[in-house]
């Protein structure tokens, strides 16, 4: 008898175990297949570059991936399969990859030839344009390893093509990098390591995206030896460590950066291009676009975004102390400067975007601004979009009617417009397009 209750109690507790799992089992899957819809009728599923390729045949919809995402909310279970539910949060951390039992997740760009945001590149990175590499964030792939990865690649195979040509001609250079991000400055020291003439240009000061990072910040890095320097140990590093690295390696290799040079154009062939830029023209054999996918600033084109006191960056947080800030945008680094700016005291924050929720963010950033939003520390206006900025307010338009918000500061952090343009017009090109089948095997045969 004292065997029969033993076994009962047993089986009622494996019962009980297996209908608690079954219940949340279904309510995840549920809430996948919700997200899922809500972010296609958002275009959110689609990633702006790498993003998990899922083999449906093979995955067994274990959901291993999921928990191993650093971002979280990029996969979900649907019909017992992974799917992509919120493409533009993933930057390639490949981290679903390693976890798969089966081998069923690979981290790419899928079929680029379909893709018009992904410029054709062969084996080493080269374009369709002989002489002209890219790396870094425009080739749609994220993540500072993969710049750097990226950067050495292009300089290694610039100087396998220069191998045996001599040295450049009076004012001309082997090589010209436009970018002077972890791309850009690893391709650099890269070249000078292998004896080539290189000259950089940008429009910032050395470092790239992270520039734009607020003071302070974590940044997430994979394992990765930068060259000149070595391996980086740590997996998380502040932002002011690594453009420290960066100024320490462009003072130790003598690096010729010049800031404040806008590329405008290239023109010429391989072997013989000019870079163009606002402060003049520069000579040069081969180039590398390390260029970021955001290019210039996106701006509202409202009336009064010309004032002294609108701004597309955020330096130093330390300085608003005390004053009534207004953040525009809804991605990560809109979210990190309000984040920012709200622990700075007295200053009054409040976050106008456009779309009703922040959806596009990384699971951290969510879960970090989801309290300052409750205590109040950030005011949170969704569906909203600025209509006028005044010396002392800031009119948004909302579906529930005007908003004046008191103000004394507004940094306009939506993003940026692409230099897909410019690409374009150097002859570049992109996915999307049946021509450029013809590039592909063009590629292919130059790789071969």
């Amino acid at each position: 008898m004292e065997t029969l209750l033993i076994w009962t109690v047993v089986l009622l507790g494996v019962g009980v175990g297996v209908t608690v799992y079954t219940v949340r089992f279904r309510r995840q899957r549920e809430a996948s297949s919700r997200r899922l819809q809500q972010n296609r009728e958002l275009g959110m599923d689609r990633a702006s570059g790498q993003y998990p390729l899922v083999d449906a045949g093979a995955c067994i919809g274990c959901g291993t991936c999921i928990d191993a995402c650093p971002e979280g909310d990029v996969l979900g279970i649907v019909s017992g399969r992974a799917v992509v539910i919120n493409g533009v949060r993933c930057i390639g951390h490949g981290k679903c990859a390693e976890a798969c039992p089966v081998g069923a997740i690979q981290v790419g760009l899928g079929d680029i030839t379909k893709r018009d945001d992904i410029p054709l590149l062969d084996e080493t990175n080269q374009t369709s344009v002989p002489g002209i590499w890219i790396a870094g964030e425009l080739s749609g792939f994220a993540l500072i390893h993969n710049a750097v990865d990226q950067g050495r690649k292009a300089a290694v195979a610039v100087a396998a093509a220069l191998q045996g040509a001599g040295p450049a001609g009076s004012g001309s250079h082997d090589l010209v990098i436009v970018g002077a991000g972890p791309a850009g400055m690893s391709a650099a020291l890269v070249a000078r390591e292998m004896g080539l003439s290189c000259l950089v240009l940008d429009q910032q000061d050395p470092g790239g995206t992270i520039l734009q990072y607020p003071r302070r910040k974590l940044v997430m890095v994979q394992p990765v030896t930068i060259p000149g320097y070595g391996k980086l140990e740590r997996l998380e590093y502040s932002k002011e460590e690594l453009l420290g690295i960066w100024q320490e390696l462009h003072l130790d290799a003598g690096l010729d950066i010049r800031t404040g040079m806008r590329v405008t154009g290239i023109s010429g062939e391989d072997g013989a291009f000019s870079v163009e830029t606002g402060e003049g023209t520069f000579a040069c054999r081969k180039v590398i676009l390390a260029l970021g996918r955001r290019g210039s600033p996106r701006r509202l084109n409202v009336p009064g975004e010309d004032l002294a006191k609108v701004a597309y960056r955020l330096i130093d947080a330390e300085a608003y102390k005390g004053r009534r800030v207004l953040v525009v945008g809804g991605g990560d680094s809109a979210v990190e400067a309000a984040m920012g700016l709200a622990h700075q005291s007295d200053c009054t924050v409040t976050l106008s975007y456009r779309k009703p929720e922040l959806l596009r963010i990384k699971q951290r950033n969510a879960e970090r601004i989801a309290p300052l939003i409750a205590e109040g520390r950030i005011r949170f206006l969704g569906g909203t979009t600025v209509s006028a900025i005044r010396s002392d307010v800031v009119a948004l338009a909302g579906s529930e009617g005007p908003i004046l918000v008191p103000n004394d500061d507004v940094f306009v952090l939506a993003g940026g417009i692409a230099p897909f343009g410019l690409l374009k017009g150097m002859g570049v090109r992109f996915g999307g397009d049946q021509r450029d089948r013809a590039v592909l095997d063009a590629a292919a045969d130059r790789a071969g």
